[in-house]
């Protein structure tokens, strides 16, 4: 309890010294985290990356066992299983089949823009912060004439630039975890490929 409270008060003190600039860079870290939360409990449960049942679903059509690789296909865990199905039981749908896989991956790509904005608008308000604090530093210093502390200009001067510190430290672990999901979801995209056109021209994927 006297860690958590230690905690906020570092908190609150942290906010105090960088304004409402550093309040809202610590909300928007917080939704975005949230958001990641997120997005790894959804591809959890899409099973994103588990591709090992599909290939071995489509390496038991390629060897004509359509009913084994039926099987499979439906007992998947994966959020392309559907996918792969379809394609087994319906070989003249391309069409209908890359929509369905178009459908699936461009809902777990749902939050992605959200992410991409956090991160490039985080930069630029940690940016703005330290502009409105130099401002303010600089303007002390004026009003001060000829009896400016020097120690005070500096203080102003390095909470100023903590805006811009606040501002990348969101935006750089936001934009590889959002350039890890894009990678993953490119992966997604090259397996539905493989799966469909597999399932439509048995042989294909392994020949």
């Amino acid at each position: 309890m006297i860690h958590l409270l230690q905690a906020r008060d570092a908190l609150v003190a942290f906010i105090d010294l960088g304004g409402w600039v550093v309040a809202l860079l610590i909300g928007l870290s917080v939704l975005s985290g949230a958001v990641v939360l997120w997005k790894l409990a959804q591809f959890y449960a899409a099973g994103v990356g588990r591709h090992a049942p599909l290939l071995a679903a489509l390496a038991a059509s390629d060897a004509g066992q359509q009913a084994r690789a039926l099987a499979l296909a439906e007992a998947a865990q994966s959020h392309l299983g559907p996918v792969l199905a379809l394609a087994l039981e319906a070989r003249d749908a391309r069409d209908r089949l890359y929509a369905l896989a178009e459908t699936r991956l461009a809902r777990l790509e749902g939050g992605f823009r959200l992410l991409d904005a956090v991160a490039q608008t985080a930069p630029l308000l940690g940016l703005f912060g330290t502009v409105l604090g130099m401002i303010a530093a600089f303007r002390a210093m004026q009003e001060a004439g000829q009896s400016v502390d020097p120690s005070v200009l500096a203080g102003g001067i390095w909470v100023a630039l903590m805006t811009t510190a606040a501002g990348l430290a969101v935006a750089m672990p936001l934009t590889a975890i959002l350039s890890w999901f894009e990678g993953r979801m490119a992966h997604e995209r090259r397996i539905a490929e493989t799966l469909i056109e597999g399932a439509l021209h048995p042989g294909l994927a392994h020949g």
